[in-house]
């Protein structure tokens, strides 16, 4: 089937290139050779889309619950599966997480929308922001647990973000 599909594009790209080369010259125009394309082996894919040189991110906490987790880290992730790096408590684990959105093909730094509606729940005081690069592209996002949309946004980051816990000393006892 594959090769089947390889030889047509192939005879298409042949016959599009004669009708081309067929078609007069304009005025003034310097003649032109047809670029012969590669055809692809059997089993031979293109990559859907070049990587990045490699994920760089700057990643600040704060009031998570977790003092250990509160904290600039710096999270490096190399292309391709290359190897995680950086001060990051859990980066080999964030990288693959990230390498994750790439895959289904999401935004995980994308804010929640102006229309969308929350629950009214509050999840703790815990903030965050990253900054850098990631797949190509600039990353500058805050992250909070204030609504059920913003803590279902962190939590999907984890262990991105780390796991926040909601101080309860402080909740009314029943």
């Amino acid at each position: 089937m594959l090769r089947r599909l390889v030889l047509t594009v192939a005879a298409t790209a042949t016959a599009s290139l004669a009708a081309l080369t067929a078609a007069a010259p304009t005025a003034g125009a310097a003649p032109h050779s047809p670029i012969p394309l590669p055809l692809l082996e059997p089993g031979q894919r293109e990559p859907a889309e070049r990587s990045a040189p490699g994920d760089r991110l700057t990643v600040t906490t704060s009031e998570t619950g977790n003092p250990q987790a509160d904290g600039t880290y710096e999270l490096t992730c190399g292309a391709a599966g290359g190897p995680a790096g950086g001060s990051h408590p859990e980066a080999q684990a964030a990288c693959e997480r990230l390498a994750e959105f790439t895959t289904d093909e999401q935004d995980p730094f994308r804010p929640v929308g102006q229309d969308t509606m929350c629950t009214m729940q509050h999840g703790g005081p815990a903030t965050a922001r990253i900054t850098g690069t990631w797949h190509g592209q600039s990353v500058d996002a805050t992250f909070d647990r204030s609504n059920g949309c913003e803590i279902r946004r962190w939590e999907t980051l984890e262990p991105v973000l780390p796991t926040a816990r909601q101080d309860t000393s402080r909740a009314p006892r029943a």
